[in-house]
């Protein structure tokens, strides 16, 4: 009389596995000798699988598609010799790279110093944007002072007024600014990048303070017991363990002041002097023709460094943009 394989023993685990298969697809093994044969694979199910991740693979495809489309139009539109932006709705039936040379070429269009002035303004902003806020953000997460909760219910409902509504305050205040110092008033780099960090502090500081948050006080009260001060701790304890939100809101910030056109456009007035954004509108300002060309040409150009810089600091995004999102 044959017995039964007991539970938790290697026959009786095998005997398990071997039920849940129905009968067309059950193994038979040799539960006397020990050696198990190798199990069969179930039968490939492509109801099952789309009910299972399939349909998510579809969703990404999709999303791929509609997000690379702009993309593909731009480049496209910039490889076209015409000149021209209707020209290219049939994606590249013309190739060239007439518009680039043109960009790069023309007298009358100084695009190296456009791009020269954007990298400068952006580089610095982003970096004063992630010091400053970080200051802001440590002192908001670790010192009790009064005033502390009003000041960040306020940096949250001040964010919520666009900054285009301020415009022309901005100008008057630059304007009178100027009037007592010209180097960072109207018309300068320095006046536009303090426009710029005035604008980005707020919510960046408020996005590194939740991620302050996640770092424990403990370790703060043990460098305090060895005699370190909160500078000390700041600078060599605390930045390296949120160098992830750094490097978000450096990011961040980096691509707001490349893409941002209504306030230079408002405080930088001289040609040399003007950012990539604001010089490239005059391309297709003209009624009569509009170089859309040259205008993809130079927007290509100008996501270059932004790609660059998404490169380099991508595994950073992931963990900045998200640890702090729990407490």
């Amino acid at each position: 009389m044959a017995r039964k394989p007991v539970p938790g023993t290697q026959a009786g685990l095998v005997v398990g596995e071997l039920e849940e298969f129905d009968d067309s697809t059950r193994a038979h093994a040799s539960l006397g000798t020990g050696q198990v044969r190798e199990m069969p694979k179930r039968p490939f199910n492509f109801g099952r699988w789309f009910r299972a991740t399939g349909w998510r693979h579809i969703v990404g495809v999709l999303m791929l598609l509609f997000s690379l489309f702009p993309i593909v139009f731009v480049v496209s539109s910039s490889l076209n010799p015409n000149g021209t932006l209707t020209g290219s709705n049939a994606l590249f039936s013309k190739i060239g790279l007439d518009s680039y040379v043109r960009i790069l070429t023309d007298p009358q269009v100084p695009f190296t110093t456009w791009l020269g002035n954007t990298l400068m303004i952006a580089g610095i902003t982003a970096l004063l944007t992630v010091f400053l806020g970080a200051l802001a953000a440590y002192s908001f997460s670790r010192m009790r002072f009064t005033g502390r909760r009003f000041g960040l219910i306020g940096i949250v409902v001040v964010q919520m007024f666009p900054q285009l509504l301020a415009v022309v305050a901005i100008f008057l205040l630059m304007s009178a600014i100027g009037d007592l110092f010209p180097a960072i008033g109207l018309n300068t780099h320095i006046g536009l990048i303090m426009v710029y960090l005035g604008g980005a502090l707020g919510v960046n500081t408020y996005l590194m303070y939740g991620f302050f948050n996640t770092i424990p006080v403990s370790i703060d009260e043990a460098a305090k017991i060895d005699g370190a001060g909160h500078a000390r701790i700041f600078f060599t304890i605390v930045l390296r363990l949120v160098a992830p939100i750094l490097a978000v809101v450096a990011l961040l910030s980096f691509i707001a002041s490349v893409n941002e056109f209504v306030v230079a456009s408002v405080l930088l007035i001289d040609t040399e002097k003007q950012t990539l954004a604001v010089g490239l509108t005059k391309l297709v300002s003209n009624p009569r023709y509009a170089d859309w060309s040259a205008f993809s040409a130079g927007a290509v150009i100008a996501a270059l460094p932004v790609v660059a810089l998404f490169l380099f600091l991508q595994k950073y995004i992931v963990g900045g943009l998200t640890a702090g999102a729990v407490k």
